[in-house]
């Protein structure tokens, strides 16, 4: 009994420990579940069908009285002929009429007018007919509605109502050669007919209101579409109407249980194909919590507002900017890895929208487009131009949809466009999010990292300012881990940065550090004893992620700091340390105790940050002595298992020591002695 309890607690353990190595799992497998209880509990339509396609089901035959909906024109046309038909409403002011016959009174009396009644009578005739402010859209209206307080709404014909403006041009033309002033006539010449905004857009909606969605009934019984008969605009739009009534009035019948079962698989399966496509393309990212973490709440953001949006109105989800999603994606992964895994994330559109094959695709080319673009404009007024290239891409693609579909761009709706140039808006709005995201999931972009990689940068010019030598040191160590890392297919900016910032440390004491000591000058270290100077040497480490969490700087950053010198020892004062009689078992107090590399980008900055220091102390600066050097210095992280942590291969080491090779010697070139 004893050893079954031990062998159960021991596959626990081993569950327990696979599961934390492997919570790549785990945060996927919460994910799957988190998405199926988002997905709507409805059955999807299982006919799939397009204009000018031929029927491929059973012929198809209503299983009740379905209402024929009128398609998207018809209902523009309807619209906007009740927009054209609605009426415009006033209100009458009875009291204008007085105070201008009144105010007239009192200008006559001021001019010499031969015939005062004939002005006061046309005066009483035009306030009769009416004074309106304005006639909105007058040209394609012959009547107003007209509300009197204490009355009825009455019509009035707008060829008999006078606008203000032509109103005052006809009394004061009965004035003869002697009118008074325009303002004059303004203060006392006031319209009776206010429009009434408020009333006119009422009236408009319920005229909309009362157009009907449908034009028709098909009865039961009756054929929709025979099997192999090519669909066509109306029995498309049979079908469409079928699909309405079914989602309306039949809905799903089966078991709940067994739907988000399926609903489930699906989504597991998807995110199977996410793994694979990690697993092969960018192994490292499966272990790297925070990515993982950033992908799934990518795709479970996008879940629920694709939901949310249909369920307002289908037609916003052209609104909805997927776009951003690769450009996010593209900030902290290789264009290679954004395309198919923000091609994965948008999977679950099918199982949402009714549309979803148009969705998808319109989507994936325009993220594709995002992903190109943004690979070269990234600053500035330049995302600007991503979102043009997004417009322009959604535009041409919906419309590409419509040729195949109507054979036709007559069908192509300019609201859906209009939905484009929001979409494309929205990407410049939502860039903003990117910082959110580098907070919330401790992630560094692209973005940051070339803000980081400025040399110009505050903390750069401090170590510049402090340890000239090790600014130069740390920029040679830069250029050599960039062209190292781009061989290698690396993240060749983030090998950059870590390269500047690795010896920050060195900041603190910096004439005990060779490359900032004075030429010709005492080395300080003459003066202190072995051990002294490895501990003072071994402090930049922790100098420098001091420094490091001083100003702020990323996680991923600071790691660089703790792997550039791994768990290798101070050689030099080590072996001095013996030479005077010292325990050669003390090897503690000559090793560095920060962290073994990890990452490809980490390896990279440690053979280089070694190869650039030894390369600064050769005089025979040929083709070979460089090879040899790099062999060497490269071999003895090697030997030392300084490596053995790192996902990079013996393949990619290799070709890092050929980077190196090309650059040193490119550098170290015109310092060859050759014959004259």
């Amino acid at each position: 009994m004893s050893i079954e309890k031990t062998c159960k607690k021991e596959f626990k353990m081993s569950l327990t420990e696979w599961l934390k190595k492997n919570s790549f799992i785990t945060l996927m497998a919460a994910a799957a579940v988190i998405l199926t209880l988002l997905l709507p509990a409805e059955g999807k339509f299982k006919y799939e069908y397009q204009r000018g396609r031929p029927w491929l089901y059973e012929t198809l035959v209503a299983p009740m009285d379905i209402p024929i909906l009128k398609n998207d024109q018809e209902l523009r046309l309807e619209r906007n002929l009740a927009a054209k038909n609605t009426v415009n409403c006033f209100n009458f002011n009875p009291d204008s009429k007085g105070v201008a016959i009144d105010g007239l009174n009192s200008l006559l009396g001021k001019y010499a007018v031969n015939d005062v009644s004939e002005i006061l009578k046309m005066a009483s005739f035009i306030y009769d007919k009416g004074v309106a402010d304005r006639l909105p859209d007058t040209a394609r209206l012959s009547k107003i509605l007209v509300h009197t307080p204490g009355s009825p709404q009455s019509e009035r014909a707008v060829a008999e109502v006078y606008l203000i403006d032509n109103a005052l041009s006809v009394i004061k033309s009965l004035f003869g050669k002697n009118p008074p002033a325009d303002r004059e006539l303004e203060e006392v010449i006031v319209p009776n007919l206010i429009f009434d905004k408020s009333a006119t857009e009422i009236a408009h909606n319920e005229a909309l209101e009362r157009i009907s969605p449908t034009k028709g009934m098909l009865y039961t019984g009756e054929v929709i579409v025979a099997r192999g008969e090519t669909i066509t605009a109306e029995i498309e739009q049979l079908l469409d109407s079928f699909r309405a009534e079914y989602s309306l009035s039949m809905g799903f019948t089966g078991s709940f249980v067994l739907l988000k079962s399926g609903q489930f698989l699906i989504i597991a399966g998807i995110m199977l194909l996410l793994y694979v496509l990690l697993f092969f393309l960018k192994r490292e990212i499966l272990f790297n919590n925070a990515k993982i973490a950033f992908i799934l709440v990518l795709m479970i953001f996008s879940v629920a507002i694709t939901i949310i949006v249909r369920d307002i109105r289908p037609a916003f989800l052209y609104l909805l900017p997927f776009s951003v999603f690769a450009l996010y994606l593209s900030s902290f992964f290789s264009p290679r890895i954004v395309v198919p895994v923000y091609l994965t994330l948008l999977l679950p559109v099918f199982l949402i929208a009714q549309n979803g094959t148009e969705l998808f695709m319109i989507n994936a080319f325009a993220g594709s487009i995002t992903v190109l673009t943004y690979s070269y404009w990234n600053r500035g007024w330049h995302q600007f131009a991503v979102s043009f290239a997004v417009f322009l891409t959604l535009t041409v693609s919906y419309s590409a949809f419509r040729l195949v579909e109507e054979g036709s761009l007559l069908t192509v709706n300019p609201v859906i466009i209009g939905f484009f140039i929001w979409n494309a808006l929205l990407i410049i709005a939502a860039f903003p999010l990117l910082y959110l995201f580098e907070k919330l999931f401790g992630l560094v972009s692209g973005q940051k990292l070339r803000e980081l990689a400025d040399a110009d940068s505050a903390l750069l010019k401090l170590l510049s300012e402090k340890a000239p030598g090790t600014f130069q040191h740390s920029l040679q160590v830069a250029n050599l881990a960039e062209s190292a890392a781009s061989e290698i297919g690396a993240n060749a900016l983030l090998a950059r940065v870590g390269a500047l910032y690795h010896d920050l440390g060195k900041m603190n004491n910096p004439l005990f550090f060779i490359e900032n000591q004075p030429r010709g000058g005492e080395n300080i270290h003459e003066t202190l004893k072995p051990e002294e100077s490895a501990a003072i040497i071994i402090k930049h480490v922790d100098d420098g992620v001091a420094i490091a969490k001083k100003w702020k700087l990323p996680q991923i950053v600071t790691d660089f700091i703790l792997t550039h010198h791994g768990h290798s020892r101070t050689l030099y004062f080590y072996r001095k340390y013996i030479n005077n009689g010292g325990d050669p078992a003390e090897k503690e107090k000559f090793t560095y105790t920060g962290m073994l590399p990890e990452f490809k980008e980490q390896a990279i900055v440690m053979m280089a940050d070694a190869v650039e220091a030894a390369s600064r102390s050769i005089r025979d600066y040929s083709e070979k002595s460089i090879s040899e050097l790099v062999e060497k210095v490269v071999d003895e992280r090697i030997s030392e298992e300084q490596l053995a942590g790192s996902e990079i291969s013996i393949k990619d080491i290799k070709r890092v020591k050929e980077a190196f090779k090309q650059k040193l010697i490119r550098v170290y070139h015109s310092r060859i002695v050759t014959p004259v």
